[in-house]
């Protein structure tokens, strides 16, 4: 069975990218599609953290912001108790692990060198242009979120 289900967050999240963009929504909403967890406010949220955030590729990799978020909406800490959720931080580091081992980074412009071979700029016309002639939302940025969206279910299914 969690075979079945990681591989359908895969090509949910992977079908969301391709269709949708905004790497951190489609992320989470596929893990949250196929394990009913989360919110739509969640969804919401996570709009500005696409694209290594405010989509200016220096911060974290979308998918794995989104991943982290769809995490937290499990085992985060509820609002501004004592207890820390030792589960939540255990979780997003599995998470982190699987992008240092898959792309040797969790920065979205580091991960765009890896699987490119170079960075765009997507508040630059011309980059965007260029990052779907390469293929961004081809088969790409929509393998990651696949891959996060995959990793993220694997992740939630084997705490359980």
């Amino acid at each position: 069975m969690e075979g079945n289900l990681s591989e359908r967050a895969f090509e949910i999240g992977f079908k969301y990218e391709r269709e949708y963009g905004y790497c951190s929504q489609c992320t989470y909403a596929a893990v949250k599609e196929v394990l009913g967890i989360g919110s739509d406010d969640v969804f919401k949220a996570a709009y500005g953290l696409a694209g290594g955030s405010a989509s200016m590729g220096t911060g974290n990799c979308g998918a794995y912001s989104g991943g982290i978020l769809a995490i937290c909406s499990k085992y985060g800490r509820e609002r501004f108790t004592d207890e820390k959720s030792e589960i939540a931080g255990e979780l997003c580091r599995k998470l982190h692990s699987k992008f240092i081992e898959e792309y040797g980074s969790c920065i979205c412009h580091d991960i765009q060198k890896k699987i490119f071979g170079r960075s765009f700029n997507f508040l630059d016309p011309e980059d965007v242009e260029e990052f779907g002639k390469a293929g961004g939302h081809v088969d790409k940025c929509t393998s990651v979120v696949g891959k996060a969206a995959k990793w993220v279910t694997e992740i939630l299914l084997s705490e359980e």
